[in-house]
Protein backbone atom coordinates (compact mmCIF):
# COMPACT_ATOMS: atom_id res chain seq x y z
CA UNK A 1 0.00 0.00 0.00
CA UNK A 2 0.98 3.66 -0.53
CA UNK A 3 3.21 5.47 2.53
CA UNK A 4 0.98 8.05 3.89
CA UNK A 5 3.55 10.80 3.13
CA UNK A 6 3.95 13.91 0.36
CA UNK A 7 2.88 17.60 0.56
CA UNK A 8 -0.82 16.80 0.28
CA UNK A 9 -0.82 14.57 3.61
CA UNK A 10 1.29 16.25 5.07
CA UNK A 11 -0.76 19.66 4.90
CA UNK A 12 -3.85 17.79 5.24
CA UNK A 13 -2.77 16.24 8.23
CA UNK A 14 -1.37 19.80 9.28
CA UNK A 15 -4.68 21.10 8.94
CA UNK A 16 -6.39 18.77 10.86
CA UNK A 17 -4.18 18.94 14.17
CA UNK A 18 -4.61 22.59 14.35
CA UNK A 19 -8.38 22.45 14.27
CA UNK A 20 -7.96 19.30 16.93
CA UNK A 21 -10.19 17.15 14.38
CA UNK A 22 -8.80 13.80 14.20
CA UNK A 23 -10.16 11.13 11.28
CA UNK A 24 -10.88 7.62 11.52
CA UNK A 25 -7.95 6.94 8.52
CA UNK A 26 -5.82 7.82 11.38
CA UNK A 27 -7.40 6.06 14.47
CA UNK A 28 -8.66 2.97 12.67
CA UNK A 29 -4.80 2.65 11.07
CA UNK A 30 -6.24 2.05 7.65
CA UNK A 31 -3.75 0.77 4.85
CA UNK A 32 -5.56 3.10 3.04
CA UNK A 33 -4.48 6.35 4.46
CA UNK A 34 -1.92 7.65 1.65
CA UNK A 35 -3.85 6.84 -1.06
CA UNK A 36 -6.82 8.60 0.11
CA UNK A 37 -5.67 11.93 1.68
CA UNK A 38 -3.47 11.76 -1.35
CA UNK A 39 -6.72 12.27 -3.75
CA UNK A 40 -7.99 14.40 -1.20
CA UNK A 41 -10.53 12.59 0.83
CA UNK A 42 -10.58 11.68 5.02
CA UNK A 43 -13.51 10.32 6.65
CA UNK A 44 -14.49 11.78 10.42
CA UNK A 45 -16.37 10.04 12.53
CA UNK A 46 -19.08 11.82 15.38
CA UNK A 47 -20.43 11.49 18.47
CA UNK A 48 -17.90 10.05 20.11
CA UNK A 49 -16.00 6.75 20.10
CA UNK A 50 -19.02 4.33 22.56
CA UNK A 51 -21.22 2.60 20.39
CA UNK A 52 -24.46 1.56 21.51
CA UNK A 53 -24.34 -1.72 19.35
CA UNK A 54 -22.36 -4.99 19.74
CA UNK A 55 -21.67 -6.23 16.08
CA UNK A 56 -18.85 -9.48 16.04
CA UNK A 57 -17.05 -7.84 13.56
CA UNK A 58 -16.09 -4.86 15.09
CA UNK A 59 -13.57 -3.13 17.67
CA UNK A 60 -15.37 0.10 18.70
CA UNK A 61 -16.04 0.17 22.19
CA UNK A 62 -19.79 -1.24 23.10
CA UNK A 63 -21.60 0.47 25.99
CA UNK A 64 -24.00 3.21 26.67
CA UNK A 65 -23.42 6.89 26.63
CA UNK A 66 -26.35 7.87 28.03
CA UNK A 67 -27.32 10.90 25.76
CA UNK A 68 -23.84 12.41 25.89
CA UNK A 69 -23.26 14.70 22.72
CA UNK A 70 -20.69 17.28 21.95
CA UNK A 71 -22.97 20.11 20.99
CA UNK A 72 -20.30 22.24 19.60
CA UNK A 73 -18.93 19.25 17.15
CA UNK A 74 -20.59 20.34 14.16
CA UNK A 75 -19.20 23.84 14.12
CA UNK A 76 -15.89 21.85 14.81
CA UNK A 77 -16.38 19.61 11.84
CA UNK A 78 -17.45 22.68 9.57
CA UNK A 79 -14.01 23.78 9.61
CA UNK A 80 -12.72 21.23 7.86
CA UNK A 81 -14.26 23.07 4.65
CA UNK A 82 -11.30 25.70 5.31
CA UNK A 83 -8.97 22.86 4.64
CA UNK A 84 -6.78 23.21 1.24
CA UNK A 85 -6.81 20.12 -1.20
CA UNK A 86 -10.09 18.25 0.83
CA UNK A 87 -12.66 18.06 -1.79
CA UNK A 88 -14.73 15.21 -0.34
CA UNK A 89 -15.39 14.18 3.68
CA UNK A 90 -17.13 11.52 4.45
CA UNK A 91 -18.66 11.43 7.90
CA UNK A 92 -19.31 8.29 10.17
CA UNK A 93 -20.44 7.58 13.57
CA UNK A 94 -20.86 5.20 16.13
CA UNK A 95 -24.40 3.37 16.46
CA UNK A 96 -26.36 6.07 19.01
CA UNK A 97 -29.59 4.18 20.01
CA UNK A 98 -29.15 6.15 23.60
CA UNK A 99 -30.47 9.24 21.43
CA UNK A 100 -34.28 10.41 20.55
CA UNK A 101 -33.55 10.57 16.42
CA UNK A 102 -30.57 7.75 16.74
CA UNK A 103 -27.87 10.82 15.90
CA UNK A 104 -29.08 12.20 12.63
CA UNK A 105 -30.32 15.30 13.52
CA UNK A 106 -26.38 15.93 14.56
CA UNK A 107 -25.28 14.46 11.24
CA UNK A 108 -27.63 16.72 9.23
CA UNK A 109 -26.28 19.88 11.27
CA UNK A 110 -23.30 19.18 10.50
CA UNK A 111 -23.44 18.57 6.92
CA UNK A 112 -25.57 21.87 6.53
CA UNK A 113 -22.61 23.93 8.48
CA UNK A 114 -20.30 21.94 5.98
CA UNK A 115 -22.47 23.15 3.06
CA UNK A 116 -22.72 27.16 4.53
CA UNK A 117 -18.83 27.19 4.46
CA UNK A 118 -17.93 25.56 0.94
CA UNK A 119 -21.08 24.45 -0.79
CA UNK A 120 -18.62 22.43 -3.75
CA UNK A 121 -17.31 20.27 -0.95
CA UNK A 122 -18.68 16.59 -1.31
CA UNK A 123 -20.44 15.17 1.73
CA UNK A 124 -20.59 11.25 2.29
CA UNK A 125 -22.69 10.15 5.46
CA UNK A 126 -21.84 6.96 6.04
CA UNK A 127 -24.80 7.02 8.73
CA UNK A 128 -26.37 3.68 11.13
CA UNK A 129 -29.51 2.42 10.34
CA UNK A 130 -31.69 4.80 12.72
CA UNK A 131 -33.29 1.64 13.96
CA UNK A 132 -35.73 2.22 10.43
CA UNK A 133 -37.06 5.08 11.57
CA UNK A 134 -37.82 7.00 8.05
CA UNK A 135 -38.03 10.57 9.71
CA UNK A 136 -34.54 9.97 10.68
CA UNK A 137 -33.26 9.26 6.86
CA UNK A 138 -35.33 12.12 5.43
CA UNK A 139 -33.86 14.82 8.02
CA UNK A 140 -30.36 13.61 6.70
CA UNK A 141 -31.35 13.68 3.21
CA UNK A 142 -32.46 17.28 3.98
CA UNK A 143 -29.05 18.41 4.94
CA UNK A 144 -27.74 18.57 1.44
CA UNK A 145 -25.58 15.17 1.83
CA UNK A 146 -24.41 14.24 -1.48
CA UNK A 147 -24.12 10.33 -0.92
CA UNK A 148 -26.20 8.51 1.62
CA UNK A 149 -24.02 5.45 2.77
CA UNK A 150 -25.36 2.26 5.06
CA UNK A 151 -23.72 -0.67 4.91
CA UNK A 152 -25.33 -4.01 4.54
CA UNK A 153 -21.89 -5.57 5.86
CA UNK A 154 -22.73 -9.54 5.27
CA UNK A 155 -25.66 -11.52 3.54
CA UNK A 156 -29.17 -12.46 4.65
CA UNK A 157 -27.84 -16.31 6.21
CA UNK A 158 -24.79 -14.48 8.13
CA UNK A 159 -26.21 -11.29 9.27
CA UNK A 160 -27.38 -12.55 12.86
CA UNK A 161 -24.11 -14.06 13.51
CA UNK A 162 -21.88 -11.00 11.94
CA UNK A 163 -24.28 -8.28 13.15
CA UNK A 164 -26.18 -6.74 16.45
CA UNK A 165 -29.58 -8.33 16.75
CA UNK A 166 -30.98 -4.96 16.01
CA UNK A 167 -29.29 -4.73 13.04
CA UNK A 168 -31.30 -6.68 10.38
CA UNK A 169 -30.68 -7.39 6.69
CA UNK A 170 -34.13 -6.28 5.65
CA UNK A 171 -34.05 -2.98 8.20
CA UNK A 172 -30.64 -1.99 6.35
CA UNK A 173 -32.18 -2.67 2.82
CA UNK A 174 -35.22 -0.21 3.97
CA UNK A 175 -33.57 2.51 4.53
CA UNK A 176 -31.33 2.89 1.49
CA UNK A 177 -34.15 2.39 -0.19
CA UNK A 178 -36.40 5.25 1.49
CA UNK A 179 -33.23 7.57 0.93
CA UNK A 180 -33.31 7.15 -2.35
CA UNK A 181 -37.35 7.03 -2.84
CA UNK A 182 -37.19 10.80 -0.65
CA UNK A 183 -34.08 12.36 -2.72
CA UNK A 184 -33.60 10.28 -5.93
CA UNK A 185 -30.67 12.50 -7.10
CA UNK A 186 -28.78 11.64 -3.58
CA UNK A 187 -25.95 8.85 -4.29
CA UNK A 188 -26.42 5.70 -2.32
CA UNK A 189 -23.89 3.72 -1.20
CA UNK A 190 -23.25 0.14 0.62
CA UNK A 191 -20.68 -2.35 1.43
CA UNK A 192 -20.35 -5.82 2.36
CA UNK A 193 -17.14 -7.69 3.61
CA UNK A 194 -16.07 -11.14 2.30
CA UNK A 195 -14.43 -13.87 4.21
CA UNK A 196 -16.48 -14.97 6.72
CA UNK A 197 -18.13 -17.77 5.20
CA UNK A 198 -20.96 -16.38 2.10
CA UNK A 199 -21.29 -18.40 -0.93
CA UNK A 200 -20.68 -16.85 -4.39
CA UNK A 201 -24.81 -17.59 -4.75
CA UNK A 202 -25.16 -15.03 -1.53
CA UNK A 203 -22.91 -13.11 -2.87
CA UNK A 204 -25.24 -12.13 -6.05
CA UNK A 205 -28.10 -12.25 -4.24
CA UNK A 206 -26.94 -9.43 -1.70
CA UNK A 207 -25.96 -7.26 -4.99
CA UNK A 208 -29.30 -8.54 -6.39
CA UNK A 209 -30.75 -6.81 -2.82
CA UNK A 210 -28.78 -3.81 -2.90
CA UNK A 211 -29.69 -2.86 -6.58
CA UNK A 212 -33.56 -3.63 -6.26
CA UNK A 213 -33.55 -1.24 -3.11
CA UNK A 214 -31.74 1.45 -5.41
CA UNK A 215 -27.85 1.21 -4.21
CA UNK A 216 -26.19 2.97 -6.59
CA UNK A 217 -22.47 2.40 -5.40
CA UNK A 218 -21.11 -0.81 -3.59
CA UNK A 219 -17.59 -1.54 -2.38
CA UNK A 220 -16.52 -4.80 -1.91
CA UNK A 221 -13.54 -5.45 0.88
CA UNK A 222 -12.06 -8.15 2.75
CA UNK A 223 -12.74 -8.85 6.54
CA UNK A 224 -9.90 -8.53 8.39
CA UNK A 225 -10.48 -9.71 12.48
CA UNK A 226 -9.70 -7.09 14.64
CA UNK A 227 -8.98 -8.87 17.87
CA UNK A 228 -9.03 -12.48 18.99
CA UNK A 229 -12.29 -11.72 20.81
CA UNK A 230 -13.58 -11.22 17.29
CA UNK A 231 -15.26 -13.50 14.09
CA UNK A 232 -12.20 -15.68 12.76
CA UNK A 233 -11.78 -15.06 8.97
CA UNK A 234 -13.13 -18.35 7.18
CA UNK A 235 -11.59 -17.43 4.02
CA UNK A 236 -8.67 -14.81 1.89
CA UNK A 237 -10.40 -14.24 -1.17
CA UNK A 238 -8.10 -13.57 -4.17
CA UNK A 239 -7.33 -10.32 -6.33
CA UNK A 240 -8.72 -12.39 -9.13
CA UNK A 241 -12.05 -12.85 -7.61
CA UNK A 242 -12.17 -9.41 -6.24
CA UNK A 243 -12.40 -8.99 -9.90
CA UNK A 244 -14.99 -11.24 -10.89
CA UNK A 245 -17.16 -9.45 -7.91
CA UNK A 246 -16.87 -6.19 -9.50
CA UNK A 247 -17.51 -7.37 -13.34
CA UNK A 248 -20.93 -8.70 -11.58
CA UNK A 249 -21.85 -5.68 -9.78
CA UNK A 250 -20.57 -3.17 -12.56
CA UNK A 251 -22.01 -5.62 -15.92
CA UNK A 252 -24.36 -8.11 -14.28
CA UNK A 253 -26.58 -5.78 -11.78
CA UNK A 254 -25.70 -2.82 -13.07
CA UNK A 255 -24.29 -0.96 -10.38
CA UNK A 256 -22.82 2.92 -10.80
CA UNK A 257 -19.66 1.88 -9.40
CA UNK A 258 -18.35 -1.00 -7.76
CA UNK A 259 -14.78 -0.51 -5.90
CA UNK A 260 -13.63 -4.45 -5.06
CA UNK A 261 -10.62 -5.48 -3.94
CA UNK A 262 -8.94 -7.19 -0.55
CA UNK A 263 -8.08 -4.04 0.72
CA UNK A 264 -10.97 -2.02 0.07
CA UNK A 265 -12.82 -0.49 2.78
CA UNK A 266 -16.54 1.48 2.87
CA UNK A 267 -14.76 4.73 2.81
CA UNK A 268 -12.49 4.11 -0.17
CA UNK A 269 -11.00 6.85 -2.71
CA UNK A 270 -11.88 5.12 -5.85
CA UNK A 271 -15.67 5.26 -4.74
CA UNK A 272 -15.19 8.77 -3.85
CA UNK A 273 -13.46 10.01 -7.24
CA UNK A 274 -16.26 7.89 -9.08
CA UNK A 275 -18.53 10.43 -7.25
CA UNK A 276 -16.58 13.31 -7.89
CA UNK A 277 -16.30 12.24 -11.58
CA UNK A 278 -20.01 13.09 -11.86
CA UNK A 279 -20.58 15.78 -9.12
CA UNK A 280 -17.42 18.23 -9.94
CA UNK A 281 -16.54 20.06 -13.05
CA UNK A 282 -13.69 18.34 -14.53
CA UNK A 283 -10.89 20.76 -13.95
CA UNK A 284 -11.46 20.71 -10.47
CA UNK A 285 -10.93 16.62 -10.10
CA UNK A 286 -7.48 15.81 -8.96
CA UNK A 287 -4.78 14.06 -10.80
CA UNK A 288 -4.80 10.25 -10.56
CA UNK A 289 -2.92 7.39 -11.62
CA UNK A 290 -4.87 5.38 -14.62
CA UNK A 291 -3.29 2.23 -13.42
CA UNK A 292 -5.70 1.97 -10.63
CA UNK A 293 -8.86 0.40 -10.16
CA UNK A 294 -11.16 4.11 -10.09
CA UNK A 295 -10.13 5.05 -13.86
CA UNK A 296 -12.19 2.49 -15.06
CA UNK A 297 -14.63 3.57 -17.73
CA UNK A 298 -17.75 4.88 -16.38
CA UNK A 299 -20.70 2.76 -17.12
CA UNK A 300 -23.56 4.16 -19.37
CA UNK A 301 -25.86 6.48 -18.89
CA UNK A 302 -24.34 7.91 -15.53
CA UNK A 303 -23.28 11.44 -16.48
CA UNK A 304 -23.96 13.90 -14.24
CA UNK A 305 -26.38 13.63 -11.07
CA UNK A 306 -28.40 10.17 -11.26
CA UNK A 307 -31.45 9.73 -11.17
CA UNK A 308 -33.15 5.82 -10.83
Amino acid sequence: MKLPTGETVSKLRKSLRERALYTVCEEARCPNLGECWDQGTATIMLMGDVCTRGCRFCAVKTGNPRGWLDLDEPAKVAQTAEIPGLRYLVLTSVDRDDLPDFGAGHYAETIRLLKEKRSSLLVEALVPDFQGRHECVHTLCDSGVDVYAHNIETVDRLHRRVRDVRATYTQTLDTLAEAKRYRPDVFTKSSIMLGLGETEDEIRQTMHDLREHGVDILTLGQYLQPNKKLLPVERYVTPEEFDEFKRWAEEDFGFAYCASGPMVRSSYKAAEHFVMSQLLPSEALPSHDTSSPDSAPKPDGFAGRMVV
